[in-house]
């Protein structure tokens, strides 16, 4: 396991609160799955491309198993009524040496607050530690904000319609 799997960083959102990003634990399936009930039917279909409210037990066994190698999974987690709650997540898996497939979901309420911006930016940087090249992902072409995310990466950014989905290409280097 990488040095990924103890990765933590607490960091300001646009509105000033702090957001603790960190490694997801194995321990903490219940957790996730509050985050995935608290979740939108659109913003689950946005991440998922299809309906989605629950997992199969091989589902879940592969978003909670992650070596932190070739399958990285990073948390947002907030200070909500008073205990540490589950907010956001985003993920990359190498398809490739050098390249890797990221995506992410954040809570509705939570949403336009600089959550999978910050995902997005901890994710590259622990892909370029890792010797990635490039990250990978494809967006439902009405997922405005997530395409948002990627273009104001900071990292050059290409992106290629094809149908309803855009396939969205971000070098490392």
């Amino acid at each position: 396991m990488s040095e990924a799997a103890k990765y933590s960083v607490v960091q300001a959102l646009h509105n000033g609160r702090l957001v603790e990003i960190r490694a997801l634990k194995p321990e903490e399936p219940d957790h996730l799955l509050a985050a995935v009930d608290r979740t939108s039917a659109q913003s689950l279909y946005r991440r998922f491309f299809a309906a989605k409210r629950g997992f199969s037990e091989t589902e879940k066994a592969f978003f909670l198993n992650v070596d932190f190698v070739d399958h990285v999974a990073l948390i947002a987690v907030l200070e909500e009524e008073g205990r540490r709650a589950i907010v956001g997540g985003g993920r990359y898996v190498v398809l490739q040496p050098g390249k890797a497939e990221v995506a992410f979901v954040v809570v509705d309420q939570y949403q336009g607050q600089g959550i999978g911006a910050a995902l997005m930016h901890h994710l590259a940087t622990i892909a370029r530690a890792a010797g990635l090249q490039e990250l990978v992902a494809e967006v439902l072409a009405d997922n405005v904000s997530m395409l948002k995310v990627f273009e104001k990466s900071g990292l050059p950014f290409s992106a290629k319609r094809q149908s309803r989905v855009v396939h969205v290409t971000l070098p490392l280097h």
